[in-house]
């Protein structure tokens, strides 16, 4: 399993552990007292890194190369998935995934970045950075969740939208900017779930919603930390620094009232238990969705509305 600094003791540990199981299989020797006692090390271990981890330790988890995706979550707690391509206008942009699904045989349409996972697949999915023309599908398809009634939930999973001069030249300002304004209009209930990087306008242009939740070890922040610090310290090397004055882990943005809801993760991050963390993810979404839709669709509108208004008011 890839690894980050922070953890190399646990990996090392726990090859450790599984060298020694294998070794007791193929020589026959009962050494189960040995590794009882180095299992019951390795879950200190565990509790002594994960429980504490730092603003930009969380940030590098967000960013783990096995960490699940949109699409592992759209497989591995929804049926019936049909993806839907293209904004009508230019192209299909695969960093944005868009398209109709059921969970637990309530319809609804789901979006979400798609990162890759290896350099082929990221580059056909731009390491999950939209151009304008994901974002026009991603319009195009809550449109289409407000004409057929459904629910919509979005997955955000971004380190920002594409800033190439291409997405530039067909609009990608405009694109986002049109989506803020949409969102708010809609009066079907949508919910949004960080489930790894929440950066910038990348991640806002689907987050104007009626509830948004954050996974233990995301973020979703106004910017990186790296362009944080390269702007405020001309050293993209204080990155660790900006993440602690960003306040973007999931406590911080629930204490500051701009999210819902903090989604735990198994010990160790998202990708050491994919199905767990699919768990709770869809025991959120069924909840939210369950309060959101039995308000009417005005009381919809008025509290969607007053949600943003008072984002950023201090007492």
């Amino acid at each position: 399993m890839a690894g980050l600094d922070f953890e190399k003791p646990i990996l090392e540990l726990e090859k450790k552990i599984q060298e020694l199981k294998s070794f007791m299989v193929e020589k026959k020797i009962d050494l189960s007292s040995e590794i009882k006692k180095l299992d019951d090390k390795l879950e200190h271990l565990k509790k002594d890194t994960y429980i504490n981890l730092s603003a930009w330790q969380k940030v590098q988890l967000a960013r783990h190369p096995l960490r699940p995706y949109t699409l592992d979550y759209i497989s591995m707690i929804m049926s019936d998935f049909v993806e839907l391509h293209g904004d009508r206008l230019f192209s299909d942009d695969k960093a944005m995934i868009c398209g109709l699904a059921k969970l637990d045989k309530k319809k609804l349409m789901v979006i979400g970045h798609q990162k890759g996972r290896d350099t082929k697949e990221n580059l056909k999915r731009n390491f999950g950075c939209a151009h304008p023309e994901g974002y026009r599908k991603a319009l195009r398809v809550m449109q289409m969740a407000q004409e057929f009634n459904l629910p919509v939930v979005v997955f955000i999973d971004t380190p920002g939208a594409y800033p190439g001069i291409g997405a530039e030249e067909r609009g990608q300002s405009h694109a986002i900017a049109l989506n803020l304004r949409e969102m708010m209009t809609f009066t079907v209930p949508i919910m949004a779930i960080v489930i790894g990087e929440g950066g910038s306008g990348g991640a806002l242009g689907v987050g104007v919603v009626d509830r948004i939740a954050v996974l233990e070890n995301s973020y979703y922040s106004v910017i990186s930390p790296e362009g944080c610090a390269a702007i405020l310290w001309k050293d993209g090397a204080k990155a660790p620094q900006a993440a602690e004055v960003l306040k973007l882990t999931g406590p911080d943005l629930l204490k500051m009232g701009l999210i819902d809801e903090v989604i735990p993760e198994p010990l160790g991050g998202a990708h050491r238990d994919a199905q767990k963390i699919a768990q709770n993810v869809k025991e959120s979404i069924l909840r939210n969705l369950k309060e959101l839709e039995i308000l009417d669709k005005d009381k919809l509108l008025k509290l969607r509305y007053a949600k943003f208004r008072s984002m950023g008011v201090t007492a």
